[in-house]
């Protein structure tokens, strides 16, 4: 019989691309999720499976390569935020149609913040996609959301590991992941020759930009744009989503490092989610 889990996940950028290789080995260990909750990067992916469209989208990242990456990002000369985030979210209606949250499977929450009120906001009706875009609005870097006379942005400046607002059922478990633990970084086996060209494909075509767009391996007080407001964000988080587990007090908390890779780094999604699965198998294998 099916252990019945409540799933969190937190946010954290492209290392939250870690929960899809953990969703995919809590079912292989015979776990139900019967809820799920999630902040930004978590949204996107809680969202996507709770949809039934996790291995849809898992082979999406997987296929990107660095100029499709690039061609999804939509640049603005707003000063609230410099993408809108709506190409992305566009590409991923043309095989993942929106729906209504209250007509998942499965209930689901995603978080955003209201820096007008400054107060969470928890989508668990309306548009699952007007929620994921509320939910991974970093500030300074995405636009903002402004519905109903509040300005939304990341639910991770409030609660980046949403254990409150996951839905419990009698019987189940409660499941965090947590892709931002100041723990080493796990190196998956992969094939480094093909992980190691993407990469330089990737960073040579964005070099006259790199400064503005890469948030990892830049040299020590020469941070860009993006690398400062991650760092200056991640500073606070850590230690809120540290007290949030440790009060929350899950069943079984399954953890990646920070370091895993940059909160810009999509294009490492294979190996991220490696990451992820291995980090679970670990976990999963020492409670049996």
């Amino acid at each position: 019989m099916s252990q019945k889990i409540a799933l969190v996940l937190s946010g954290g950028g492209a290392r939250g691309l870690a929960h899809i290789g953990v969703i995919e080995e809590l079912e292989k260990h015979d776990f139900e999720i019967t809820s799920i909750a999630g902040t930004s990067m978590g949204a996107l992916v809680g969202g996507v499976y709770a949809h039934g469209k996790l291995s849809e989208f898992r082979d999406w990242m997987i296929s990107l390569d660095h100029f499709e990456l690039f061609k999804l990002v939509d640049f603005t000369l707003g000063a609230a935020g410099i993408v809108k985030g709506e190409k992305v979210l566009n590409a991923m209606k043309e095989f993942i149609p929106d729906v209504k949250i209250e007509e998942l499977p499965i209930p689901y929450s995603a978080t955003a913040t209201d820096i007008i009120k400054h107060q969470e906001v928890v989508f668990t009706s309306g548009s699952l996609y007007d929620a994921i875009r509320a939910s991974i609005a970093i500030p300074t870097v995405f636009t903002p959301i402004k519905k109903n006379g509040a300005v939304l942005v990341d639910g991770g400046v409030m609660n980046n590991v949403p254990i409150s607002n996951v839905k419990r059922t009698k019987g189940d478990k409660l499941v965090v992941v947590h892709v931002n633990a100041n723990i080493p970084a796990i190196t998956p086996v992969l094939n480094k020759k093909e992980e190691e060209e993407k990469e330089s494909k990737y960073k040579k075509w964005l070099s006259n930009i790199s400064e503005f767009l890469s948030s990892s391996k830049e040299k020590e007080h020469s941070l860009g744009f993006l690398s400062l407001i991650d760092n200056t964000l991640a500073t606070g988080m850590l230690q809120l989503a540290q007290l949030t587990i440790k009060n929350g007090n899950p069943d079984i908390l399954i953890e990646t490092s920070r370091d895993t890779c940059g909160t810009y780094d999509f294009y490492k999604a294979k190996e991220v989610i490696e990451t992820g699965r291995l980090a679970a198998q670990k976990v999963l294998d020492d409670i049996k």
